[in-house]
């Protein structure tokens, strides 16, 4: 009885040395941190794809290769004895099981959800310097500037930071050579813009900003990412500005009216009105909630301050052809005949040169 009492403790106390020492064996305390103290991380984006642009509710969404590049000497091996020159991570079981050693975890401040992580790579060389590589789809947030619409170029940005390291332990340096490829890859596949929209080139931007993760507000080194978007402005032209334009200028056709129907003018001043509020509906459906006008805002309410211009003056008429006036009643008319569409061309001219050139 005392035996297999005394084998039952043996037994206990080997299955707790088999369980525990290879824990303690595979947690080393100083790989969890960065190698160096700041450590630098070379950043690059590669842009494959832009999925969708949406104004309405000012969120973008992209394919996007994400690019980061240290160096940790406590991974550097030998070539020869390990038989490899580098040591692969592949996949999210490998890289997230395997894969043991510190990594910066890259975060887009504005990021929308989770996204989608397509494929994730890491590959560390005999020296110690480690590569790492993912694919994602990611829907991004971020103000629109649309006072130039349809003429507007779009700035969509993302913030990228380190999460979880201050500024004096990792900081964010710019991989050019990336972005650089991504325009090469731009002007080579037309297929990368979207309908509406061209991409034209990235811009990135090192600096700092500050986050709390908790307690007090931190500063942490920061990538800004920016993709200019340039609107294909045919479409809204033609579909909707040209049409305004023959619009408007069919109103002007009482001025060669009899002067004595007052009720014919007046009837198609007010379809043209009718129509012009028809067409800001129109606008609003595809345009967010903003606080200033467009230059397409402003062109309709130019537009309709020329029409509602028309009614007073067939009202004057009137009033002349009544007091049997209508020499100076044929006289206005004529006037108007060309004053309507000089203060009307003008004044487009003058908001095209404002909102594109100045503003």
């Amino acid at each position: 009885m005392k035996f297999r009492k005394h084998l039952l403790w043996l037994c206990l106390i080997v299955c707790i040395g088999l369980v525990a020492c290879p824990v303690a064996n595979a947690i080393d305390a100083a790989m969890p941190n960065p190698p160096a103290s700041p450590t630098e991380v070379s950043v690059g984006v590669f842009v494959a794809d832009i999925i969708d642009l949406d104004e309405v509710n000012e969120n973008f969404q992209i394919e996007m290769i994400l690019i980061a590049v240290w160096h940790d000497p406590r991974l550097a091996f030998d070539a020869e004895k390990e038989g490899t020159k580098e040591k692969i991570f592949q996949g999210p079981f490998q890289f997230a099981e395997v894969y043991t050693a510190w990594w910066p975890q890259l975060l887009i401040l504005n990021e929308v959800g989770r996204g989608d992580y397509n494929a994730v790579k890491l590959t560390v060389y005999p020296d110690g310097m480690v590569r790492y590589a993912e694919q994602r789809n990611v829907l991004l947030e971020t103000p629109m500037s649309l006072q130039d619409y349809p003429f507007d170029i779009q700035r969509l940005r993302a913030y990228i930071v380190p999460f979880g390291n201050r500024k004096e332990e990792v900081v964010l340096k710019i991989n050019d050579g990336l972005r650089q490829a991504t325009d090469e890859y731009v002007k080579r596949h037309s297929d990368v813009n979207i309908a509406e929209w061209d991409l034209r080139h990235l811009q990135m931007e090192e600096g700092e900003t500050y986050y709390r993760y908790f307690g007090k507000k931190q500063e942490i080194s920061q990538i800004e990412l920016t993709i200019v978007m340039q609107r294909q402005s045919a479409h809204v032209v033609w579909d909707i500005i040209c049409p305004l334009f023959i619009l408007v200028s069919m109103i002007w056709s009482i001025f060669w009216m009899d002067i004595e129907s007052l009720a014919d003018r007046l009837n198609i001043s007010f379809i043209g009105i009718l129509t012009i509020v028809a067409y800001q509906f129109l606008i609003i459906d595809n345009m967010p909630r903003i606080s200033y006008l467009t230059f397409t805002d402003a062109l309709l309410l130019l537009s309709f301050i020329i029409m509602s211009a028309t009614i007073p003056e067939s009202l004057y008429i009137h009033s002349l052809v009544r007091r049997g006036k209508q020499p100076k009643a044929q006289r206005i008319d004529r006037a108007a005949r060309w004053a309507f569409p000089l203060f009307y061309i003008l004044a487009v001219s003058i908001n095209y040169v404002i909102y594109i050139y100045i503003t």
